[in-house]
């Protein structure tokens, strides 16, 4: 923003601060969550090429997202009254956080305990909702940007590493035997829909 601030009346802008606000906060909220109940997936130590790579890969392409709107790249022009536009995406990024960390908490407690299926709490309608709030809070992002770059980089992310990585965890609960009568009564992300 401060580097645009001279150049653009897009890096002040309403829409500029609330994206600052919106995406920054998560990144501490993620931290906080990091701190206090940390996933094991996270706590191995990465290579210089396999953090280069993680950032080139799924980190980087989501900071287009800010440039955009920043750099007054992305035009905006939203469907809605700004104000209404902005309700919206606050509220879906809130949710998608409280989501993530409730997900989050709930297995890393009920797995010290237990090394079970999770089948109640968050977990009860939906088998994944950390990858849910996690969408949930990429997919605020880009209806913030409201460009098209930002739904193709979220299209790679949940179809390319998602997606797959989802299915990798499936296969890991199926070897739960309850995990087939889990099923029957629960979807993947989005209760009746998918």
């Amino acid at each position: 923003m401060w580097f645009y601030l001279g150049k653009t009346p897009a890096a002040s802008s309403s829409a500029a601060w609330i994206f600052l606000a919106m995406h920054g906060t998560y990144g501490f909220v993620w931290l906080l969550k990091d701190l206090a109940f940390p996933d094991p997936g996270w706590q191995q130590r990465a290579t210089v090429l396999g953090g280069v790579n993680a950032f080139l890969m799924v980190l980087g392409p989501y900071w287009v997202f800010g440039w955009l709107i920043i750099s007054g790249t992305a035009d905006v022009h939203y469907p809605l009254p700004d104000n209404a536009w902005f309700a919206l995406c606050i509220s879906l990024c809130m949710m998608g956080c409280a989501l993530m960390i409730a997900a989050d908490a709930q297995k890393f407690f009920t797995l010290r305990l237990q090394r079970n299926l999770i089948t109640d709490g968050v977990h009860r309608y939906v088998r994944h909702p950390n990858y849910l709030g996690e969408m949930m809070i990429y997919f605020a992002l880009a209806l913030m940007v409201w460009h098209w770059v930002p739904f193709l980089i979220l299209a790679y992310v949940w179809l390319g590493i998602f997606y797959p990585n989802i299915l990798c965890k499936e296969e890991s609960m199926s070897r739960y035997p309850d995990w087939a009568d889990y099923t029957k009564r629960s979807w993947l992300l989005i209760p009746g829909v998918f």
